[in-house]
């Protein structure tokens, strides 16, 4: 009997979020799971002042990641994919409680370091609030060479 039927698997490109996906594909094979790909553009900026022009929009490259990311999932693997726009953690509760996800997997350190430093991390935020489970991960870093470990 499984545990899982569908899993929100949130995405930024970060190598954490690459783990990610990755544990979730196995998780989804072995429970017969949907893996549900969100990635989460910021909103559209607007400019400051009357003579500067406005941020770009980070949507297009959100696109690309949640393309790349759903063509490297194996053939076995039910997904789809959601590309929103918003408060990244806001976001990824709001789609797990409308899809009704029974599990949310994300990496533990995304890209955004100094936005998290100023604001907290979207996964820390994600956990506190979810009402589901919700599984952090964090990429294999290479181990130490013996010499640098002593």
């Amino acid at each position: 009997m499984s545990c899982y039927h569908k899993i929100l698997v949130a995405i930024d490109g970060s190598p954490d979020a690459e783990a990610a996906l990755g544990h979730a594909v196995e998780l989804a094979r072995d429970q017969n799971a949907l893996i549900t790909l969100l990635t989460v553009a910021p909103p559209v900026a607007t400019p400051v002042g009357a003579a500067t022009s406005a941020p770009p929009d980070m949507v297009d490259i959100h696109a690309k990641l949640l393309r790349e990311a759903t063509d490297s999932l194996p053939a076995d693997v039910g997904v789809r994919s959601r590309l929103e726009r918003g408060n990244a953690a806001e976001t990824i509760l709001k789609i797990a409680v409308e899809d009704d996800d029974d599990l949310i997997v994300m990496g533990s350190h995304g890209h955004s370091r100094v936005h998290r430093a100023l604001l907290g991390s979207v996964s820390e935020r994600v956990l506190k609030a979810s009402t589901i489970p919700v599984l952090l991960m964090r990429h294999e870093a290479p181990a130490p060479a013996l010499d640098e470990a002593i």
